[in-house]
């Protein structure tokens, strides 16, 4: 085969995967999840929350040794309430990705609390569900079984 022929096939292949990624592109970052019942947006632009939340996004990026987008992530509140329902049963809080972006909704009497919030930042920074004991158990701890455990080594200012 000429190389002419062979970068003309070569160019055919990447165009027509480019071309099926962009009709399968609506749902490159998978469906999107409707929110929880109640669901509401949870303004962190100013006040302790704000700084709260901000402060356990840099403690939960220490612990995993991974950076993210504190402000890409679209946050959730469902007032009043201990868990919501999801596809997967009762959550308190819950990381997702759709084509909007990303989002994480937080129960509202657990929307001040560190393990809960930071939990969702880690599924956030790692990019994914399921909870792999490296970083959930081991590096930060943040399982109801592992939360406030003491710290060794470069994790223990976390």
């Amino acid at each position: 085969m000429s190389r002419h022929r062979a970068d003309r096939r070569g160019l055919w292949l990447w165009a027509a995967m480019w071309a099926a990624l962009a009709v399968a592109g609506c749902d490159a970052f998978g469906p999107e999840s409707p929110l929880p019942p109640g669901a509401q947006p949870l303004d962190l632009s100013t006040g302790q929350l704000s700084a709260d939340y901000q402060a356990w996004w840099s403690k939960t990026e220490a612990c995993a040794g991974i950076q993210g987008r504190f402000a890409e992530v679209q946050w959730f509140v469902v007032p009043g309430v201990e868990t919501f329902p999801t596809d997967m049963g009762e959550k308190v809080g819950l990381w997702t990705r759709g084509r909007s972006g990303v989002r994480i909704v937080i129960a509202g009497l657990y929307v001040d609390n560190e393990l809960v919030v930071s939990h969702e930042i880690l599924h956030d920074l790692l990019g994914r569900e399921g909870h792999p004991d490296e970083y959930f158990k081991n590096r930060c701890h943040l399982t109801w079984d592992t939360f406030g455990a003491p710290r060794t080594g470069n994790l223990a200012s976390r």
